[in-house]
């Protein structure tokens, strides 16, 4: 029997705002952004350790537009996704990869009473955000085959 999966599950912070970006003759939208995920524990003698990993995402369609247009820096999300491994070779010639993960599924973790505040005492981001609200991928909303 072959078991294979591909399913990622973060939850972190934005480490920049999403980049979005329309790709191809049609036009598709994507947006490009990174997740910063932390770990603790706690070594043998007790002490307590933390670091962080830094992932590469990209989503596409309706949730590329909204993660644009909600997220910014710093931004609490919970994401699923799929990895992605992304080879070229560069200019001189050398094998180059990266791995990504795809994000099919991405909820918002923070209210618009959560955003920091602007100088003028302004929330962030744009009024009427969603709180907590998951995005699908375009796919996802098109009407069920039944």
């Amino acid at each position: 029997m072959s078991l294979n999966l591909n399913h990622v599950v973060l939850a972190g912070h934005l480490t920049r705002a999403p980049e979005v970006k329309l790709i191809g003759g049609n036009q598709r939208r994507v947006a490009v952004f990174a997740i910063a995920v932390n770990r603790r524990w706690k070594t043998p003698e007790g002490e307590t350790k933390e670091e962080a990993a830094f992932i590469d995402c990209e989503a596409w369609g309706r949730t590329a537009e909204l993660t644009g247009q909600y997220l910014t820096k710093g931004s609490p999300v919970y994401a699923e996704g799929r990895l992605k491994l992304d080879a070229w070779q560069d200019k001189d010639g050398q094998r180059r990869s990266r791995l990504k993960v795809v994000i099919d599924t991405i909820q918002f973790l923070s209210r618009p009473g959560d955003r920091p505040k602007t100088a003028d005492g302004q929330s962030e981001a744009p009024s009427g955000e969603p709180a907590n609200e998951v995005l699908l991928p375009a796919s996802a909303e098109e009407e069920p085959p039944f």
